[in-house]
């Protein structure tokens, strides 16, 4: 540490006499640990930053110190080069560099509006902009020319929070033309949580053919009930009737027609004259026809509901095992696999009983027969959550197989505690009544059975005690035959097969694979695994995938897995667990309603 020091001389020190003025010396003074009470670390805040924008923007106003003068659309604006550089790299380009507009006093920018550009120099002098639903969209493009991006972004957060089903899809296209893509993301969602308030106004009728699709196409679509989705179509359709009307059986491919409520259908749809002159049409409407006779025999993703609607697709779990030689559990539980959840049903009659079979039949279900030599027949009813007892089989017996086919339940095989059986029975449930119908070329125990492309398929099987079969018996409901297809590559009994995409699949039997079935070709193919070897699994298709549920490993004992097969991409993965560990149960998928996902 340096410090100057001033003293004055003594006079006696010496005989010459020193001038009054005080003499100066420089001294060297040891110095001492610097400690933080000994600096302060001052700042303004940003009221130092304010008023020197202030002062600056003063400048402005009075053309004081001003270098450049910026022209839009004939008006002239006095500014200084260092604080629009400072602001936008935009203009730090245009001054900083060998640009012609760095040797210039005045610089034209086209392509902006003079409102526009003072709108932008009073954010860059003062750090404020009035955003306005009128100057809003200017001011976005005018700070986006000049990369601006903090009133860039205030810009786009008004847009968002002026959301309206009057101008969300409008919004939508302007955040897309620029890039937005959260304001875009969010302009969607908007629409599609507010559909049918959209459909009402201008810009739905604008919209272009592949953007409506892609609306109700979408998964996220929430309307009340399907009807408001169709009628939207037919609104955009009808608005310019001549050049729209081509683009109906694209737009129709997507409304969930067989949702539709079966007097709306008749008495709206078939009476609509475009649709009725429409033959490319003719497929969507017999596939609605069609559903509502059979119901959810009939899959594809038209039959699928909305969430919005407050139904799902869940499987049904119908009693089971959890070990061998167990008690049968009274369970009949739901499973969303949407959300994970399980929900209890009401419980099964009668649960003593093991090794039934199980079908859904519309959107009940039936559980018939059971050890030992059971002909009951129970129906569930989904809407009252209630079991009702029916007509009874013709013959009782257990470890058989049910299925539904063209709107009846066919019940065959098993075994009656001496043989196994080769008779078929089939249940009218207008009738309440089981007929006889031709019996199987071969009799067998615990097959796979699955309906497909108008036919019943009778999968492999255990002949006798120590025999399993590899047969495919079909049978042809319209001449009562049955015929031999090509056999299954392994002889297999406790398998369990589903049909989607007219195809069918088959796992279980204590193996890995899992097999597809082409009735058109006749043909099987190994295309996927399971993660462990298997049998007396439930099986079934929701949301258009398999899913693979419980089951008896190589052990004896019971699994809680469940095991998702996606067909169109060919990837199994697990997915939750089931609430206990669980085989020889039944499996089957209806609409359920739930009132948590439904939006008025």
């Amino acid at each position: 540490m340096v410090l100057i020091l001033g003293r004055r001389m003594n006079s006696g020190d010496s005989g010459i006499r020193d001038s009054p003025a005080v003499k100066r010396k420089v001294l060297e003074v040891e110095s001492k640990t610097v400690s933080s009470q000994d600096i302060l670390d001052f700042c303004s805040g940003s009221s130092h930053s304010d008023g020197i924008l202030q002062v600056f923007n003063e400048f402005r106003d009075s053309r004081l110190f001003t270098d450049v003068v910026i022209s839009v659309q004939g008006h002239e604006f006095h500014c200084h080069r260092a604080v629009l550089s400072a602001c936008s790299s935009y203009f730090r380009a245009m001054f900083c560099n060998d640009h012609r507009e760095s040797r210039e006093m005045l610089v034209e920018i086209n392509g902006i509006l003079a409102e526009a550009m003072d709108s932008l120099l009073t954010f860059i002098y003062t750090g404020r902009a009035k955003i306005t639903t009128e100057n809003v969209q200017f001011l976005f493009e005018a700070s986006c020319l000049f990369q601006i991006n903090t009133l860039r972004d205030a810009c786009a957060k008004f847009l968002e929070d002026q959301l309206d089903p009057c101008n969300c899809l409008g919004i939508q296209r302007f955040a897309e033309a620029h890039s937005l893509k959260q304001l875009a993301s969010r302009c969607r969602s908007f629409a599609l949580a507010n559909f049918s308030e959209v459909a009402q106004h201008q810009e739905f009728l604008d919209l272009h053919c592949e953007e409506l699709e892609d609306y109700i196409s979408s998964e996220d679509l929430s309307v009340s009930k399907e009807e408001v989705v169709f009628e939207a179509v037919m609104r955009w359709v009808y608005h310019s009737v001549d050049h729209r009307r081509s683009t109906l059986k694209a737009l129709l491919l997507h409304v969930r027609m067989p949702l539709l409520h079966p007097n709306y259908f008749v008495q709206t749809v078939e009476q609509d004259l475009i649709i009725q002159t429409a033959q490319e049409c003719y497929q969507i409407l017999h596939e609605a026809r069609r559903y509502h006779v059979l119901g959810n025999e009939m899959m594809s993703p038209r039959t699928r509901p909305r969430r919005s609607t407050g139904y799902s697709e869940v499987i049904v779990v119908v009693g089971g095992c959890e070990r061998l030689g167990g008690f049968n559990l009274p369970y009949t539980e739901c499973h969303d696999p949407v959300t994970g959840e399980w929900k209890s049903l009401a419980k099964l009659p009668e649960f003593t009983k093991s090794e039934y079979a199980v079908c859904a039949l519309r959107n009940d279900i039936l559980v018939s027969g059971g050890r030992i030599n059971s002909r009951d027949v129970w129906m569930y009813n989904s809407q009252l959550n209630l079991w009702l007892k029916v007509a009874p089989l013709v013959k009782g017996r257990w470890r058989h197989k049910m299925c539904v086919l063209l709107g009846k339940v066919y019940t065959v095989g098993g075994y009656d505690g001496q043989s196994r059986l080769s008779s078929a029975e089939c249940y009218d449930s207008f009738s309440n009544r089981w007929t006889e119908v031709a019996p199987m070329k071969e009799a067998v125990s615990s097959p796979a059975v699955a309906s497909c492309a108008g036919k019943l398929y009778v999968i492999g099987g255990g002949p006798d005690d120590n025999t399993c079969s590899d047969k495919v018996q079909c049978y042809d409901p319209e001449k009562n035959q049955w015929m031999l297809r090509a056999n299954i590559p392994i002889a297999k009994r406790c398998i369990t097969a589903v049909s989607l995409n007219n195809l069918i699949y088959v796992c279980g039997g204590l193996t890995k694979s899992i097999f597809c079935y082409d009735p058109a070709e006749d043909y099987w193919m190994n295309v996927a695994q399971t993660f462990n070897k298997l049998e007396s699994c439930g099986m079934s298709v929701c949301n258009g995938k398999i899913f693979i549920l419980g089951g008896r490993g190589e052990n004896g004992e019971s699994l809680d897995t469940i095991l998702c097969y996606d067909p169109a991409t060919g990837i199994s993965h697990g997915t939750s667990t089931m609430p206990r560990p669980i085989s020889y149960h039944g499996c089957v998928t209806i609409h359920r309603y739930n009132d948590k996902y439904f939006k008025p």
